[in-house]
């Protein structure tokens, strides 16, 4: 081969959602890489062959998600793929799609609170795997009854957070109707050793007889509370004087004119 061609380092996988993608260092010069993907029970498959990146989607040759694989990235000269000699390679850490993928955000589709109800209804994140129509398929057609989500919900303006779990699409959870509420969730693969939880939609929270004192907090209230009681004293200091003048107006008016 060719001992004194660089091999790549810091091999890593990163995928979410099992849309995958292999990374690794460093930047070729003279050479290129072509990523091969094992797996325990497949045949060898090559992506990115000669290329100059240093990164490759390896999501279309990791359809069996349960398989574990490992890639080796061979560093090549152009002439490399003419000769019967085996380039110089690094191999990654095992990877199995079914357990290492993490969760993508589940996206909000609609969220109400009446009464003492609050009813969250949300979707799937898609992989990027079709069935036979074209439709891409959700995780949940993947991990199916591996899959559970979690929703964490607090009074608006409150520290103290309560949790729902559901392995629907929707969350039904009692809440105070007085009270406004914030929430989000995150898919959950309970099973799983590792990367248990995925990652955590946007915080949303309901507006159910918000006011002003809900919205901007006790500060407003107390500034609000200051220029009332202020308006009331200068109101009550200038009725003083006001009376006071025309006390005095009217005691000069009853004074006997001079020279009568």
């Amino acid at each position: 081969g060719n001992p004194d061609l660089p091999t790549a380092v810091n091999i890593t996988w990163s995928s979410i959602n099992f849309k995958t993608i292999l990374q690794w260092q460093p930047k070729p010069s003279g050479y290129f890489y072509t990523v091969e993907i094992h797996g325990q029970t497949s045949d060898i498959k090559k992506k990115c062959i000669l290329t100059t990146e240093t990164e490759c989607d390896v999501t279309d040759v990791l359809r069996n998600v349960k398989e574990t694989y490992t890639a080796h990235v061979l560093s090549v000269l152009p002439s490399g793929m003419d000769n019967f000699e085996e380039p110089p390679f690094a191999v990654s850490e095992k990877f199995t799609p079914y357990s290492q993928t993490v969760l993508g955000k589940p996206e909000v589709q609609n969220y109400t609170q009446k009464g003492s109800k609050l009813n969250v209804v949300f979707q799937d994140p898609l992989t990027p795997y079709t069935f036979p129509n074209g439709s891409f398929q959700s995780i949940r057609d993947i991990f199916q009854h591996d899959l559970e989500y979690k929703l964490y919900y607090w009074k608006d303006q409150s520290s103290g957070k309560k949790d729902a779990t559901t392995k629907s699409h929707t969350f039904e959870v009692s809440v105070d109707s007085t009270k406004n509420y914030c929430f989000y969730m995150q898919g959950i693969i309970p099973s799983r050793r590792e990367i248990r939880n995925g990652q955590e939609s946007m915080v949303l929270c309901t507006s159910v007889g918000r006011n002003i004192l809900d919205e901007y907090g006790a500060e407003v209230f107390i500034i609000i509370a200051v220029i009332a009681i202020a308006v009331i004293t200068l109101a009550i200091v200038l009725s003083v004087i006001l009376c006071k003048r025309k006390k005095a107006k009217a005691a000069r008016e009853k004074q006997p004119l001079n020279g009568v």
